[in-house]
């Protein structure tokens, strides 16, 4: 059994760590906001150029004069596995649930004979994926003196794709990243950016187009890559701080928690300490 010491000394240490914990959710929640903010901006002109891509793409299908990066090589024996996680943890399962995609998606991959890359964006994918595909790391993109990403943080990750897609490293470039739904739901999430897979515009109208359409494309489909890859960032922004804030509460309740169990063990312990004294003084009265 704990001396009166220890438990005391336990207490004050989990009430510390409450202070900690709970100064973290204030801070999760204050960035949050913002991160959600900006997430939320973003959405409406990625959807838009989405659709207004997906129209283009639609008119020139798969002809002979397609930009590659909307026709592919032809081929989908190399995949390359961008994982973009947050630079730190404490936010509950957010980082190990993108990972456990990415993972589930390369094991995939390689039962069907594929060869699978990974280049990885923030510290702890990095960490994870590491466990199991060490040998096949091609890159890592290192945010950790980005305060705010912006889209220059992204279009600097797709120039990167890109080369690499121009160079003939791979054939097909999947993202992985968590939607931000709300501070309990954020749900890990694979995108292909390359070939360029946009879905089918509802739009009927027809549109003449000057330039053609091919030409528009290989100007707006390195763009597009990189803003679905600056969207997919603005998501695990909000995404990490919903699950940090939802994190630091949890942990903050079961400091609590812990904290009320010591107090009465503690309680406990020190009145059985009193009552022993007692009888030591009444038995010891009694024998004189």
């Amino acid at each position: 059994m704990p001396s009166l010491k220890d438990l005391k000394t336990r207490i004050e240490s989990v009430k510390s760590t409450r202070k900690i914990t709970k100064a973290m959710q204030m801070v999760a929640a204050a960035k949050l906001r913002r991160a959600q903010d900006a997430a939320e901006a973003g959405r409406p002109y990625a959807e838009r150029f989405n659709a207004v891509m997906g129209g283009l793409a639609a008119s020139v299908g798969k002809a002979e004069g397609a930009p590659k990066l909307l026709a592919g090589t032809g081929a989908d024996n190399v995949h390359l596995l961008v994982v973009m996680t947050a630079e730190r943890g404490l936010c509950g399962g957010f980082n190990s649930n993108i990972a456990k995609l990415a993972r589930a998606h390369a094991e995939k991959l390689e039962k069907a004979g594929k060869t699978v890359k990974v280049l990885t964006v923030g510290k702890k994918g990095r960490e994870q994926m590491k466990r199991d595909y060490a040998d096949k790391f091609v890159g890592h993109v290192d945010l950790t003196e980005v305060k705010r990403v912006g889209y220059d943080d992204a279009a600097g990750i797709a120039q990167d794709v890109i080369k690499r897609f121009d160079e003939g490293e791979f054939d097909v470039a999947t993202i992985f990243f968590s939607e931000f739904k709300s501070v309990i739901s954020q749900i890990p999430t694979a995108k292909q950016v390359i070939p360029a897979d946009f879905e089918p515009s509802e739009d009927s109208t027809v549109y003449d187009y000057e330039p053609d359409e091919e030409e528009i494309l290989a100007d707006l489909l390195p763009r597009g890559v990189a803003t679905q890859i600056f969207s997919a960032l603005l998501e695990n922004g909000a995404s990490e701080q919903g699950a940090r804030m939802s994190a630091m509460d949890n942990a903050t309740r079961n400091a609590g928690e812990m904290i009320d169990k010591l107090t009465i063990e503690f309680n406990r312990s020190r009145q059985a300490v009193i009552t022993n004294e007692l009888i030591e003084i009444i038995s010891g009265a009694e024998a004189l």
